[in-house]
């Protein structure tokens, strides 16, 4: 099976097999997804882009165990949240 893909904002359709689809996808996350660690990492990620990489991460069903992640024990621990009382 094939697929038109719209290159650019011209008319011409490119024909690409499955494989190949699935090829550019995948090279796609992935190059999305090192460009959003890059910014974070390098500390000029703006709101919007971290926004952006915790969208990324829900959308694909990304989660993490917090008693397993120390960043993420430091995240909770510095929230202005308070432990809910026990009844």
């Amino acid at each position: 099976m094939s697929y038109g893909i719209l290159q650019g904002c011209s008319s011409h359709i490119i024909t690409m097999s499955n494989p190949d689809i699935k090829s550019l996808l995948e090279k796609l996350h992935v190059d999305v997804a090192s460009e959003l660690l890059d910014r974070i990492a390098s500390g000029e990620a703006t709101s919007a882009e971290i926004s952006v990489a915790v969208k990324f991460l829900k959308d694909n069903d990304v989660t993490v165990v917090v008693e397993e992640s120390k960043p993420m024990l430091n995240l909770v621990k510095a929230l202005p949240f308070t432990e809910a009382k026990e009844a």
